[in-house]
């Protein structure tokens, strides 16, 4: 692998690592300056081509998720191949983790560890996201404090989404993930919310929520808590603590980019985020596999699912010559077998003395040879982008009425008034960002919920604890805060009566 000097594709290490189950993560810097991450996976998981090609269908369907507007994900860069290792390269740093944070020493980031609200916040972001991955058919397979990574500004992301289903061939159902968000729900009650114990109760009834109605319910138990979780959902005392990590400090952002060293020889490094044309690859060189004039092969996220009876590639000896065969019969080798076997045999066909050669190549020829490759692989990005586009959802969701009702028969003494609200909307896929307000408080209760394709007719719910001898009248108004109709703000109001004599 061309990691001379601490460098990966342009990418350059700091030196600062962890090892989990997948391999080894590194703290790295962009070629832009950038904080970001690299995972170096285990050679015994990518051995095999078929978890290999499950390996990049993965990280493809991450690239639309972020594409179509997902945030809650550590952003994948490339997935790269050399030699017989495989690398995720992230535009994000991808540390610290909860697990990080969890096993810090107290006072060793030089500010207080995250409270409650800093419990909640992460568990309120990941369990949004994982909505929005289970809305579209995807789980996260493998969450866990080790997974989760707080971002400079705060924020709660998943790393490594579906990579470790990917390459042990087991998919995960979308229970596993909301069994361990549970369990992380648990674990963060017991050690960041122990201080306050009312917030620590709160997270721990989320939990039990997350168990016996799902996440989306789990959701509204931790905001329906907020009273008791100063600081939630506000992210002041993650990005306090983030920002104190190594690797997000800002020397890290503003430093300069490695110098420039002369670029690999095409094949020594490919993305297997690209799908080559027929007749690339040839015996010790992978054209267009990567576009070696930049650091950052950021590759075109193409699909490279089963593309079996189009092209087989194989070696016929030591002279590096390839035989190219086409039609029915040839064997099923796949695509990122193919750029995984061109790259590896450049390594092993070509002698050193021949590189140094080619790197005096015509300039002429090469620019060519890139530019054309750089036009086919903006046409296979819009193509694809627009397949994506067309196969999603045809109008985005809308909302065109509110409703809320509350018990009309008197409520008598210390009771939970159950308000209920209905949302109906267009059935399309999306989210809706909602309020309630109670008469008795001046502060809002704010909630937003991920609506599923084909449901028109979504069900909130509010409740309302009154305790104490005497009679009022509590009035409720659920208020929709976005998406908004054209005619502008969309709310229902709700009362009943307490009589405790």
């Amino acid at each position: 692998m061309n990691i001379d000097g601490g460098n990966v594709a342009g990418f350059r290490l700091t030196g600062r690592s962890r090892s989990d189950e997948l391999g080894t993560w590194s703290s790295a810097v962009t070629p832009g300056g950038r904080p970001a991450g690299a995972l170096r996976f285990d050679p015994r998981w990518t051995s095999d081509p078929a978890a290999r090609d499950r390996l990049v269908a993965a990280v493809v369907a991450d690239r639309e998720l972020l594409r179509g507007g997902l945030t809650g994900l550590v952003p994948v860069a490339d997935l790269i191949a050399a030699r017989d290792e495989v690398w995720l390269l992230t535009s994000e740093p991808a540390s610290p983790t909860v697990a990080d944070l969890l096993t810090a020493s107290p006072g060793s980031l030089g500010a207080p560890g995250p409270d409650a609200g800093g419990a909640a916040t992460v568990l309120l972001e990941t369990a949004r996201t994982l909505l929005a991955l289970h809305a579209a058919g995807l789980s996260h397979g493998a969450l866990g404090p080790g997974t989760v990574v707080i971002s400079a500004d705060g924020s709660a992301l998943l790393a490594a989404r579906g990579l470790a289903d990917a390459l042990n061939g087991r998919p995960s159902p979308a229970e596993h993930d909301v069994a361990a968000w549970a369990s992380l729900a648990r674990e963060l009650a017991a050690n960041w919310a122990a201080p306050s114990p009312r917030g620590a109760e709160v997270l721990e009834r989320a939990a039990a929520t997350a168990s016996l109605r799902g996440l989306a319910a789990a959701r509204d138990a931790l905001l329906a808590g907020r009273d008791l979780l100063p600081g939630f959902p506000a992210r002041n005392a993650l990005v306090d603590v983030a920002r104190r990590w190594p690797g997000h400090d800002a020397p890290a952002r503003t430093a300069p980019p490695a110098p420039v060293t002369p670029p690999p020889d095409e094949g020594e490094i490919v993305t297997l985020l690209h799908v080559p044309r027929t007749g690339e690859i040839h015996a010790g060189h992978t054209g267009g596999g990567a576009s070696t004039g930049s650091p950052a092969y950021t590759g075109g996220g193409a699909n490279m699912a089963n593309t079996a009876n189009v092209m087989n590639t194989a070696n016929t000896g030591t002279t590096g010559e390839a035989v190219v065969r086409f039609g029915p019969g040839v064997p099923t080798e796949t695509t990122a077998a193919q750029i995984w076997r061109a790259g590896r045999d450049q390594q092993q066909t070509v002698p050193p003395s021949d590189r140094l050669r080619s790197l005096g190549a015509p300039a002429r020829r090469r620019r060519r040879r890139t530019a054309l490759a750089s036009v086919i692989l903006a046409l296979m990005i819009a193509g694809a982008l627009a397949v994506w586009l067309l196969r999603g959802q045809t109008a985005p969701l809308a909302v065109s009425e509110v409703r809320a009702t509350a018990p009309k028969k008197a409520q008598g003494c210390d009771t939970t008034v159950r308000i209920m609200g209905t949302i109906t909307t267009n059935g399309s896929a999306g989210e809706v960002h909602y309020q309630w307000r109670r008469s008795d408080r001046k502060a809002p209760i704010e909630q937003t919920d991920t609506v599923a394709a084909g449901e028109t007719s979504h069900e909130v719910s509010l409740e309302w604890t009154v305790k104490g001898e005497g009679s009022f009248k509590g009035t409720a108004t659920l208020r929709l805060l976005s998406p908004l109709p054209p005619g502008g703000k969309l709310q229902d109001k709700a009362s009943f009566t307490y009589r405790c004599p």
